[in-house]
């Protein structure tokens, strides 16, 4: 009876994944997983846009209060930043990474 659980318990190597089918696998569910975590991301900013709709504020800058331009909100609707704005915060954040 030992014998045969033990059998029964023994794993045949051909069942399992190689390691290139388990890097692949990995690296498929990280790819599913960065996909989701973006679309999360996008949805939260077409809420705060329909929000902002709601409340009279879509289309001004919430760092300055001007008017985006038509055409930046037609190419990002969900953007909160006038060109200009966008464009101080961006010399920014490459100044702090330099």
């Amino acid at each position: 009876m030992r014998d045969t659980i033990n059998e029964g318990m023994k794993l045949d190597e051909s069942d399992l994944p190689d390691e290139y089918d388990m890097a692949s696998s990995e690296y498929l569910q990280y790819f599913k997983l960065r996909l989701r975590g973006r679309e999360r991301y996008f949805l939260e900013k077409i809420d705060a846009a329909l929000q902002r709709i709601e409340e009279g504020t879509f289309g001004l800058c919430e760092v300055c209060g001007e008017e985006i331009g038509m055409a930046r909100l037609m190419a990002r609707p969900e953007t909160t930043l006038c060109i200009r704005c966008k464009e101080t915060q961006e010399r920014q954040e490459r100044q702090f990474t330099e």
